[in-house]
């Protein structure tokens, strides 16, 4: 990072973001690029001051079930997308998804997130089904999608079959950034546009961006930050990019720990009460990532539920992290690890507070 002003005057922003919830675009650069040893603890400790008078010391855990990794899509960072011919595709059956469900839920899930690519072979009757029989099972438990672009009539759909949280990254608030890193086939309009159904229907929403993409400069970062503050979602993923051997930007360097770090502090201090996660990514490129997530101000994290024979072929990215655990492992792990931060995983749905 390169020094952009004095320490004082960085931290004194700190401060202006605090209380006054924004800053201009000079002043975001200045904290982005801030170079001062004490500075990110500085950060982090205003952000945990914030998330702690909302959620005190809570860290609410999501069930993740990556149930499909078939993709019709070709993002260029991404290692399920649909041309890459290495990966071994897999589709989990409908049984198998609420499973996975009724064991997470035996070990204190209470929200189950439903991850795939964009794969046709679920089309709405059978996410619809899938949705229903898991509020079945398991009406006091929250049921969240991330499976993509779609249509406002299908996320209506989902909607009132019981679904009531919606993931989906923006990736980057700057058109022709996304146009470097998704194919034309693929629309920024149309991924706005999604966003904006799914605040319409109801969702508690999540967008979100990666730290350190191709081609990603800090003014694109800042275009996120007015995203986010524009669009306020519940929920914000922020994770670092990581490159996949599969891909065209397979020898691009990956995103910093560091950064990533300094933006979740900085999303939860523009948006107090967000539900901010410590992700896998996090995890993957710092072996202590999510916990530092933690303690820079996020409050979430998601062990993964799917069934072991399939978590490597999920790969996003190299080097993934928790794809060997059992279910009950990853739980206890990620117990012990929050516990260390003076934070403590609980047994709850984890609504965003306005809920």
């Amino acid at each position: 990072m390169t020094e952009s002003r004095s320490p004082g005057y960085c931290r004194g922003l700190v401060d202006k973001l605090e209380s006054e919830k924004n800053l201009s675009d000079e002043e975001f650069s200045s904290v982005l690029l801030c170079d001062d040893h004490d500075f990110d603890s500085y950060l982090a400790e205003k952000a945990r001051a914030v998330r702690e008078k909302i959620y005190g010391k809570d860290v609410f855990i999501r069930g993740l079930i990556e149930f499909t990794n078939y993709c019709k899509n070709n993002c260029r960072y991404c290692g399920i997308r649909g041309e890459n011919k290495n990966a071994v595709r897999y589709r989990l059956s409908e049984e198998d998804i609420i499973s996975c469900s009724d064991k997470g839920y035996e070990l204190g899930f209470r929200t189950f997130v439903l991850q795939g690519g964009e794969d046709p072979y679920f089309t709405d009757d059978r996410i619809v089904s899938i949705i229903r029989k898991i509020k079945e099972h398991h009406p006091d438990a929250a049921v969240t999608l991330s499976i993509g672009e779609k249509e406002k009539e299908s996320y209506q759909k989902f909607f009132d079959a019981g679904a009531e949280r919606y993931l989906l990254r923006h990736e980057t608030a700057d058109r022709s950034h996304y146009e470097k890193l998704h194919p034309g086939n693929m629309s920024y309009e149309h991924r706005m546009q999604c966003l904006r159904d799914l605040r319409d229907i109801g969702y508690q929403v999540g967008c979100g961006m990666m730290v350190g993409s191709p081609y990603q400069t800090t003014e694109h970062l800042i275009k996120d930050l007015r995203f986010i503050q524009e669009f306020k979602p519940e929920m914000v993923g922020i994770g670092p990019f990581i490159p996949h051997h599969d891909t065209e930007y397979a020898d691009c360097q990956p995103g910093s720990a560091e950064m990533t770090l300094r933006l979740l502090s900085i999303v939860r201090l523009i948006l107090p009460e967000v539900l901010l996660p410590a992700t896998t990514a996090l995890g993957t490129i710092d072996a202590s990532g999510r916990e530092k997530g933690i303690i820079a101000g996020a409050n979430v994290v998601m062990p993964n539920l799917s069934p072991k024979n399939v978590r490597d072929k999920y790969l996003l990215y190299d080097n993934k992290i928790c794809t060997g655990d059992e279910a009950a492992e990853c739980i206890r792990c990620m117990t012990m690890k929050v516990s260390k931060t003076g934070y403590r995983v609980v047994v709850s749905r984890g609504d965003h507070i306005s809920r």
